[in-house]
């Protein structure tokens, strides 16, 4: 087997970085230079994802912004605690499931848009853990914004496949040039965006939530008929919340509560725990099999209770609990894929009954585009976050005299009445962004997500057990080739239906594929590097203080140590 240049158990292209005093993996290299430099004036690993939150805003428009939302996740070593914050926002006030039940919810436009949350998140945490001021971690993204950079392939081949940018007057000022999409090597100049960062450094939370930008947002929404008004924007605000965390093998994996899918990874971690993932060898056709049937029956589990816990009651400790896994992985034929299978009875593992309602029967039977990084400063703390506009460049509209591309978050909802995560006014539909941080004997010993939608959970799922079980270094892990499971009725995106299918990059031997599809499995080979998904992954050795990162080939991601 070649195992590249950079390979020393695998395959790899890319060489793990190493760093001491910080280390930054981000989806687009001016963004991790703008975390490192922020960590080089002596900021918070908090500072640093600032920087490069901001910064990916504007050098991956497509992927999250302002207009957007997201989950952070921040272990300040200092005290030994980890913390969550959930800055996904919900859906307007006057988002009704009438609204939209005769037409359905749209792909694009106004009507797609929930309540933007992130800045309420990033000045929640900057408030917590910050230690340079607001102004200075934004000050990279400000200058990207206003004197332009060049955008690369994969951002041109994203502006030219979205006709919908065109059609809106203030985003085809800014990703067009006269109705021509930007080429590779165009400056990308945003000089509203630039303002507006600016106002958020000056004025906080109500320089985006109430005022002249806030204003600006409604009057958008007015002109294209949505339904987002000052008052959604004027009653937002993040909120802190604590992780859920199981024990595997020697390890113990936190991720998000819900809304996020956090726990889905979890219960798939649960399911699995049992075999020997060593023995049956990493990306075999065994370990695969095996991971797939374990996501099946998660994400079963994951329609029938996962919603907004403000909303409707999750069985957390049920689902997550080593019980309840060790009964559910009885429905795992070591030979045979299942054709069918149906949410189990967490309730009984948490000592109560089922509450009476929606969304506790059988599920009936697009990509998302966001972004992951992860930081890691020189004194141990972390920070893994996720942010995301939905699909790519989201509703499409940018809101004049902001720079603001607005989300189209509302096209995760159900419209199903008994569906548990079916829309409601001021309801935070479920997410799939999952942000991992692991530890060994109290030590942080790896960072690591990625953007994807449904494959997310699946992506880290991969990547962690062939770190964790396999020995794999973070860059063979990261650059494995990654399978897709297809499970029709769970697919978060409209209109939730989707073929039944496991998706394999054709990177994987041939006797893996022959394996799966003898399990029954219907294989679909895609392009080599195709699978959805950007990981980035920081390992840390606590006996040095050593910090390697990797970031995904598949995009335009960068690892960059100090």
């Amino acid at each position: 087997m070649v195992l590249g240049p950079h390979g020393v158990h695998a395959e790899a292209h890319r060489p793990v970085v190493a760093g001491r005093r910080g280390m930054v993996c981000t989806g687009h290299p001016l963004a991790a230079e703008a975390g490192v430099a922020i960590l080089r004036r002596g900021g918070h690993a908090v500072d640093a994802a600032i920087a490069v939150a901001a910064a990916l805003n504007v050098v991956e428009p497509h992927m999250s912004g302002v207009g957007g939302d997201g989950f952070s996740m921040v272990y300040d070593a200092e005290h030994g605690r980890i913390r969550v914050m959930n800055a996904t926002g919900p859906a307007p006030a006057r988002a009704t499931r009438e609204v939209y039940v005769a037409g359905g919810i749209p792909m694009k436009g106004m009507r797609s848009v929930s309540v933007p949350g992130l800045v309420s998140g990033w000045l929640q945490i900057h408030e917590a853990y910050g230690r340079l001021p607001l102004a200075t971690d934004l000050a990279p993204a400000i200058e990207l914004a206003e004197e332009g950079f060049p955008i690369s392939y994969k951002l041109a081949q994203a502006i030219a496949g979205d006709a919908a940018l065109r059609e809106c007057p203030a985003a085809r000022a800014v990703f067009t040039r006269d109705g021509r999409p930007l080429a590779p090597g165009d400056l990308l100049v945003q000089r509203d965006l630039a303002e507006t960062l600016r106002t958020i450094a000056a004025d906080g939370h109500d320089g985006f939530y109430r005022g002249r930008i806030a204003r600006l947002i409604q009057y958008c929404s007015e002109d294209q008929g949505g339904l987002l008004t000052t008052d959604d924007l004027a009653a937002y605000r993040a909120s802190w919340e604590e992780p859920i965390s199981i024990d595997y093998r020697s390890f113990t994996v936190y991720s998000a509560p819900p809304n996020s899918s956090g726990l889905t990874l979890l219960q798939m971690l649960n399911l699995i725990e049992a075999d020997d993932l060593a023995a049956l060898g990493p990306n075999s056709a065994a370990s695969v099999h095996l991971m797939v049937e374990a996501k099946r029956l998660a994400f079963a589990d994951r329609e029938a209770y996962l919603a907004d816990p403000r909303y409707a009651e999750v069985p957390i400790a049920g689902l997550i609990s080593k019980e309840y896994a060790h009964e559910r992985r009885r429905l795992i034929d070591p030979d045979r894929a299942a054709s069918l299978v149906a949410p189990g009875n967490p309730w009984r593992y948490q000592g109560q009954a089922p509450p009476v309602g929606r969304g506790r029967r059988p599920p009936r039977s697009t990509p998302e585009d966001t972004t992951c990084f992860a930081v890691v400063d020189g004194r141990g703390n972390a920070v893994c976050q996720l942010q995301s506009l939905q699909s790519a460049f989201g509703s499409s509209i940018v809101v004049p005299g902001t720079g603001i591309l607005l989300n189209n978050r509302m096209t995760y909802w159900h419209l199903d009445p008994d569906h548990i995560d079916c829309l409601e006014p001021g309801k935070r539909v479920r997410h799939t962004m999952t942000p991992v941080m692991i530890f060994r004997d109290g030590r942080l010993v790896l960072v690591c997500g990625t953007p994807g939608a449904d494959t997310q959970v699946q992506s880290n799922l991969q990547v962690i057990t062939l770190v964790l079980d396999h020995g794999y270094l973070v860059n063979e892990a990261v650059e494995a080739p990654r399978w897709r499971h297809l499970q029709d009725g769970t697919e978060s995106t409209v209109p939730h239906r989707c073929a039944d299918e496991l998706l394999l990059e054709e990177r994987f031997p041939v006797e893996v594929q022959r394996g799966l599809t003898a399990r029954g499995h219907p294989v679909r080979l895609i392009g080599p590097w195709e699978a959805v998904g950007s990981m980035v992954m920081i390992q840390v050795r606590p006996e040095t203080g050593a910090l390697f990162g990797a970031v995904d080939p598949r995009r335009d991601g960068y690892a960059v140590g100090w």
